[in-house]
């Protein structure tokens, strides 16, 4: 017995020692990977991790006899395994982009920017009232497909007589990419202004929600730009720059985010090369333009699923367990390294509030009750802009205003359209723009 106690005790040991030198070369792995930005495809941190690993086993293995010598490379074998699984593709590298869609044809404009963009049109409906002024959408994001919850809401726009256009962001649903250092905030902007111009219908009324609301909002910033515009719907806008993405402040009412069942469905995260970067450009260890894995890659990779709890903070709690499928698989288009860089030059751009404030566009804001936005980012814009002309406080929804559940769609049409058409508005003023103290205060 003592001696199977200590046979048992040497397997033992030797089994954590084999472990640990494999967890040890897939640290090198990873590190090499955040040293070479994924250069190659991660090839170039394989090469490296299994360099290390052969030149340990071959000191460790000097000294043994013959037929133990190759026992010190098992755990480099097994290390070389596992590691190789980030360096393998498992989707085409070549963009796969949606099918088309069955209600409204796809029609592909370049614009002077150079971006090549999928647009979609709404006309209005033949028995309402024709409304004179083009309404354009800009949708969040940024870099995402526009979801089919967008696209009825749009319909619903038209059939009050609107004449809808909508397009695709450069990088995002049916659209052509871009180099990776041309997603910018400013190129969202001069999208805009290059579609709006593009359309050669004047002036138009422009919808910007979420990112597509900071879009909205930098644009009014720009005198250029502005002067496009006829009037201005913000909805749930992300931060306008890089002082107030720094904002860490208050939000709405609870969120179903940890109160939702988890999205079902496959996620690229569960792919070990596709959780390696994604995870890391997440933690800000690769860069948008990593070499590991490629744009296009990236975009057929990424899955509503990984989105994961993302969907459900855009939902009041009390919505948690009836989330609508904002979209299909087919539909869903998102592109994270692409978002992610648009989102850092946000973060890195210095203040617009003083070129904000001579802004003379009228504007509308719209809040919702549960968002999960800080609060300061749309308060902001109201503090700055001085044609906002009202705010719509949202009750009973979250970030996703439009979700087409109860009569969410047709209280926010009646928002939008009320002020578009410069009647009445169907909420109170709130908050106001000196009462933004006290509604930071009592909206936690």
């Amino acid at each position: 017995m003592p001696t199977f106690a200590i046979r048992l005790a040497r397997l033992t040991g030797r089994l954590l020692l084999a472990l640990a030198a494999v967890t040890t070369l897939v640290v090198v792995f990873l590190g090499s990977i955040v040293l070479t930005d994924g250069a190659g495809s991660g090839i170039a941190a394989w090469f490296t991790a299994a360099g290390v690993g052969t030149l340990a086993a071959l000191w460790r293995a000097r000294r043994r006899t013959r037929a133990a010598r190759l026992v010190p490379f098992l755990p480099v074998a097994v290390a070389a395994a596992l590691t190789a699984s980030v360096c393998i593709p498992t989707v085409p590298t070549a963009r796969q982009h949606p099918p088309a869609l069955p209600f409204v044809a796809t029609q592909h404009w370049s614009l002077v920017t150079g971006s090549r963009v999928a647009v979609y049109h709404y006309p209005p409906a033949k028995h309402s009232t024709r409304q004179p002024v083009p309404f354009v959408y800009i949708n969040g994001g940024p870099v995402r497909g526009i979801s089919l919850l967008d696209h009825r809401f749009l319909r619903l726009l038209a059939r009050q007589g609107y004449d809808v256009y909508t397009y695709e962001q450069a990088g995002g649903g049916r659209s052509d990419l871009l180099a990776m250092d041309q997603y910018t905030i400013s190129r969202s902007v001069r999208d805009l202004a290059a579609f709006i111009d593009r359309l050669d219908r004047g002036r138009v009324d422009v919808l910007g929600f979420s990112a597509g609301g900071v879009t909205l909002t930098r644009a009014l910033a720009d005198p250029g730009v502005a002067a496009r515009v006829h009037r201005a719907v913000i909805a749930e806008p992300g931060p306008m720059d890089g002082p107030t993405a720094r904002i860490t402040g208050h939000k709405g009412q609870e969120s179903a985010r940890d109160l939702a069942p988890a999205m079902t469905g496959p996620r690229s995260t569960h792919v070990p090369r596709y959780a390696v970067a994604f995870g890391l450009m997440r933690l800000g260890l690769l860069t948008p333009e990593s070499g590991l894995v490629g744009q296009a890659e990236g975009d057929n990779a990424f899955t509503a699923a990984d989105l994961g709890s993302d969907t459900a903070s855009a939902y009041c709690a009390r919505d948690a367990h009836r989330i609508p499928t904002e979209d299909t698989a087919e539909n869903f288009s998102f592109s994270p390294a692409a978002s992610l860089r648009v989102q850092e030059t946000v973060k890195d751009s210095p203040s617009i509030a003083s070129r904000l404030r001579r802004s003379r566009t009228p504007a509308m804001l719209m809040i919702a009750e549960c968002s999960s936005q800080t609060r300061q980012w749309a308060t902001s814009v109201l503090a700055n802009d001085p044609a906002v002309e009202r705010t719509q406080y949202m009750p009973g929804v979250g970030h996703r205003l439009w979700n087409g559940l109860d009569d969410n769609d047709d209280r926010a049409a009646a928002v939008i359209t009320a002020f578009l058409q410069d009647r009445p508005a169907p909420l109170p003023d709130y908050p106001t723009r000196d009462g933004i103290p006290a509604f930071l205060r009592d909206h936690r």
